[in-house]
């Protein structure tokens, strides 16, 4: 039997890509791109019991303010 990867959930640090419809899990607010700004979002890939659930988006700044639920983004 081959050795099974428990997966746990994650987060990363990227840029806000032009077109992102996404909703900020913290504020609720528009996670929008603003083209001089070169703003930051967490995307957090989210499992549970070891299996994929959700993925959860969030302003660079909420994820702090939020104590950062999924460990600091890579």
């Amino acid at each position: 039997m081959a050795n099974a990867t428990v997966m746990k959930s994650r987060a990363v640090l990227r840029p806000i890509e032009p077109g992102n419809s996404a909703m900020c899990a913290h504020c609720g607010a528009p996670v929008k791109f603003v083209a001089r700004a070169q703003l930051k979002q967490v995307i957090a890939n989210v499992y549970k019991d070891g299996q994929w659930d959700r993925v959860e988006h969030y302003h660079a700044d909420c994820y702090d303010e939020a104590s950062k639920p999924y460990g600091d983004p890579a």
